[in-house]
């Protein structure tokens, strides 16, 4: 199972908004690579510092997405999907970043780690956080890092716990077409 788990964090309410940005990359069911980097976005306001931290002054000598994300985007080379905790987000994200910087989006489709551990372990609530501590996953919440890391070792922690091939699907990602969702 290859697969890249990615996180952004936001500036402000528009979800081009991206302001950091962080992917792992796991292959065979290990992490093979790890990537972040704050990202200056194309506004000055920062409604979400008491969130994540990330003020305009941490971001102001920073590259822009439309610098960035071509140098991310070799994790993606063979990935077969991508995984993110609440996937409507980081996906809406990923895509607003993208028409607003002209890049194509990759075409990968999305897998969401909050369904995922609801279908296999029925956790609720299924927040970042409650997932973690139950499967004793360490995270430092809203750090892209972290997060994406923590997305990672639940899909690869869903996997082992998941049926084997030929037994009814219990939470095994399997690829979707991408498509545009609503933010958080």
């Amino acid at each position: 199972m290859n697969f890249v788990a990615i996180d952004f964090e936001t500036a402000d309410h528009g979800r081009d908004s991206a302001c950091a940005v962080a992917l792992v990359r796991v292959e065979d069911g290990r992490i093979a690579d790890r990537a972040c980097h704050l990202i200056r976005p194309p506004r000055r306001e920062f409604v979400f510092s008491y969130i994540h931290g990330i003020t305009c002054t941490d971001v102001a000598g920073e590259p822009t997405f439309r610098e960035v994300w071509p140098r991310l985007t070799r994790l993606l080379t063979g990935a077969q999907f991508l995984a993110a905790h609440n996937a409507p987000f980081d996906e809406g994200a990923l895509h607003a970043c993208c028409a607003a910087a002209g890049l194509r989006p990759p075409r990968q489709g999305f897998e969401c780690t909050v369904r995922l551990a609801r279908a296999v372990w029925g956790i609720y609530p299924t927040k970042l956080p409650d997932v973690c501590r139950r499967l004793r996953i360490p995270l430092r919440h809203h750090d892209a890092a972290s997060d994406a890391e923590a997305c990672a070792r639940i899909v690869i922690a869903a996997a082992a716990d998941s049926p084997g091939p030929g037994t009814a699907r219990r939470g095994v990602p399997r690829p979707r077409p991408s498509r545009q969702s609503p933010s958080r």
